[in-house]
């Protein structure tokens, strides 16, 4: 009998100690405090002899996973840019993109971000950051301070070039934004509230938002990435540290950030500046047409039946589209032979056609389809700055 009660006192004995060892290593805050501290000794004593229980202490560079690599690569090629403007023109401009009830306060004196793109000194920021600037000036990862020269801007994409002169520049490594997907880990780095250089976590959370009225053309990273004022123009990179888009604006809700951020896609970003640094401007096509969303109310009262097109709400005066004869109330259906599922997809499309080129629309007028060719033209430039 007391062979058997030792034997079942041994069995439950290794049980329980089994199990607090389940919870020291797994879920230790589950422990009491007492017990915590009583292992903290890192002893147990069980007669004379002593058993140890401390973990082994990896060094610290391996003590979790981290981004310090990444950081390290991107970190340099990050620069701090400060535009100087007149009192009037600061007034009329933002520090920061914004979509918001109620629009910041502006100063004298705005802050912003850059990434250098090459050792030439050519730098990438937003357009809004730099805007009617009379000096601009870079800060350097280094803590050096270096005048910079506009280049060029696409105020559609919310875009600018500058250019500076240093020794010792260490460019940006761009990353493939195209192979992005949703959940993959994002690091935003910049010059938040003047604070310093900062670098914030998060992932993708979106792709290809557009329709915001953040600017023109868009086709947005949205990221949750902590984007503060004084981030536009920074960098937004992946956990290689390679340039995957550049940090452009915030979701704001009654003055306050909502965690929401997007950023201009590394790939549009980089043919943007391309042309920029090679002639100054980003050229895109231009017809001059607007539309509007066609509505089946719409359709039925145009007898129309397709599921795509939409209707033209307005012609620009003078304007390619207005003299190759479209007209207000034109369903248009296909751009070459492509089939048009939204204005914005449309102006996109346009965009990217060469001034002088031809562009077929299909076009449902009167309840019969007629082809319009239309020689594009090129899309005049909003206000540049100085």
């Amino acid at each position: 009998m007391l062979k058997r009660f030792w034997l079942g006192l041994t069995q439950v004995t290794t049980v329980l100690v089994l199990i607090f060892f389940i919870f020291w290593t797994l879920k230790p805050q589950w422990l009491p405090s007492s017990a915590m501290q009583w292992l903290s000794s890192g002893k147990i004593n069980a007669g004379t002899n002593n058993v140890s229980l401390k973990p082994s202490i990896a060094p610290s560079n391996m003590a979790g996973l981290s981004y310090h690599d990444a950081v390290k690569i991107a970190l340099p090629s990050v620069v701090k840019v400060q535009a100087v403007r007149s009192m009037s023109d600061a007034n009329s401009d933002a520090a920061m993109n914004e979509i918001s009830e109620q629009a910041p306060p502006q100063n004298a004196e705005e802050q912003g971000s850059g990434v250098i793109l090459d050792a030439q000194g050519y730098i990438v920021t937003n357009y809004h950051v730099i805007q009617n600037a009379d000096k601009i000036q870079v800060y350097l990862n280094n803590g050096s301070k270096v005048p910079a020269v506009f280049v060029g801007a696409d105020p559609d994409s919310d875009l600018a070039v500058l250019k500076i002169e240093a020794e010792g520049l260490v460019n940006i490594t761009l990353g493939h934004d195209k192979d992005l997907q949703i959940g993959d880990v994002v690091l935003a780095i910049g010059n938040p509230f003047d604070v310093g250089q900062s670098v914030s976590m998060g992932i993708v959370s979106a792709l290809h938002r557009n329709q915001l009225g953040i600017s023109t053309f868009e086709d947005f990273i949205q990221t949750d990435a902590a984007i503060n004022h004084g981030n536009s123009g920074g960098a937004l990179v992946d956990s290689n540290g390679n340039l995957v888009g550049i940090n452009t604006a915030i979701w704001v809700n009654n003055d306050k950030s909502t965690g929401v951020g997007f950023a201009i896609p590394a790939s549009t970003m980089q043919e943007i500046a391309k042309s920029i640094i090679e002639t100054g401007e980003y050229v895109r096509g231009y017809v001059g047409v607007s539309t509007q969303i066609l509505t089946p109310v719409i359709a039925k009262q145009f007898n129309y039946s397709q599921p795509h097109g939409v209707i033209v709400s307005g012609l620009a005066p003078s304007a390619p589209a207005a003299d190759a004869g479209l007209i207000v109330g034109d369903i248009l259906m296909k751009l070459n032979d492509a089939i048009i599922k939204g204005g914005g997809q449309m102006k996109a499309d346009i965009a990217l056609l060469k001034p002088g080129s031809t562009a077929l629309f299909t076009v449902f007028r009167k309840g019969q389809e007629m082809e319009v060719a239309v020689v594009v033209g090129k899309r005049p430039s909003t206000q540049m700055a100085k």
